[in-house]
């Protein structure tokens, strides 16, 4: 990404937060559904969400002009991305990952990034405490489950699982990485490990998608427990930026011994790039674990798959999995 040259895109990123919380507050009043079916007028709006048609008018007019939502004389009508993405039940409905997560937990927790960088604060005490407590498991777990449903199954149409039997899912949440890959590979059988307060919600989600009898849950903290041996395949998704420094070698080898000889490790994460800064979205995503954790790092593709190769792993070349944001990097263990 090029340098900023202009004090207007010094504003644009300034004030970048407004739009964002114009967003969370169009989801919240479930705006971008009412708007599902077609146009409709400011007055007819403030019936739908029983907001004032003054206040209304007004946020209205804040999310015409950023592009979620297009006016058309007196009536109002879903940008494109909005009426695919932000409509609930519709395919590609991503909201309640931006209405729960991003809006509810991320961002308020950002207020506490100052502290975070200077080591004297955090936004809660690690995300065993903020799991611990079973309406922000709730909250995290579904929002999770929006939020990855798409890359899971672009994870799974992508890797060949051929011959596996069983997929340990470290950190593995609603455990929607594990549906869509035992989804695409009937023989497989997945065990997710997360804390109790999550793998509660996850099994409601594996119920839900008849797979109940092929998908375990394994309640407990990844970095503390012992991990089931023999596994064909291990998956660690968004679980490495998650964590410290030192706990990124402790989750690795945890993963070379849980495999079995020539198993399959995936890592799907944040990640860098190599060589030249960014991409912005990865890079920001890692900014924001500082507000959690002091110990937290960034990583690029590289980086990680020398410190992979240190645990006795053998990495393919990462690829990209979401663009702009994260990668995946398969590697194998040693078949002797």
């Amino acid at each position: 990404m090029r340098a900023v040259t202009e004090r207007r895109e010094l504003s644009s990123i300034a004030y970048g937060f407004m739009a964002s919380k114009a967003l969370f507050a169009a989801l919240g009043v479930d705006l971008f559904t009412h708007l599902a079916a077609g146009p409709r007028t400011a007055a007819e709006l403030s019936d739908d969400t029983g907001i004032a048609a003054h206040r209304l008018r007004t946020l209205l007019h804040a999310l015409s002009a950023v592009g979620l939502i297009v006016a058309e004389g007196q009536s109002y009508a879903n940008a494109p991305a909005c009426q695919r993405y932000l409509v609930r039940g519709a395919p590609g409905d991503f909201g309640e990952y931006f209405r729960l997560q991003v809006a509810q937990q991320i961002y308020p927790a950002l207020v506490h990034l100052d502290a975070g960088l200077a080591g004297t604060g955090a936004a809660f005490n690690t995300f065993a405490d903020l799991l611990s407590r079973p309406a922000e498991a709730r909250m995290f777990t579904a929002a999770q489950h929006a939020g990855s449903q798409a890359a899971a199954r672009v994870l799974a149409a992508r890797t060949p699982l051929e011959g596996a039997r069983t997929m340990l899912d470290v950190g593995g949440g609603s455990g929607a990485f594990s549906i869509a890959l035992c989804t695409r590979n009937p023989s497989l059988h997945a065990t997710v490990v997360d804390f109790p307060a999550v793998v509660d919600v996850a099994r409601t989600y594996s119920e839900e998608a008849g797979l109940g009898g092929r998908i375990d849950l394994l309640p407990g903290d990844a970095v503390h427990i012992q991990w089931p041996s023999e596994q064909d395949v291990v998956l660690l998704s968004y679980l490495l930026s998650a964590l410290g420094d030192t706990e990124i070698d402790v989750v690795l080898a945890k993963a070379q011994t849980s495999l079995a000889p020539g198993g399959l490790l995936i890592v799907h994460d944040f990640m860098l790039d190599d060589v030249a800064p960014g991409p912005a979205f990865a890079a920001l995503w890692f900014l924001q674990y500082l507000a959690y954790r002091s110990d937290g790092v960034s990583f690029s593709a590289d980086a990680l798959s020398g410190r992979l190769r240190d645990h006795g792993f053998v990495p393919a070349p990462s690829e990209v999995l979401i663009p702009e944001t994260t990668k995946t990097i398969l590697c194998r263990k040693a078949s002797t």
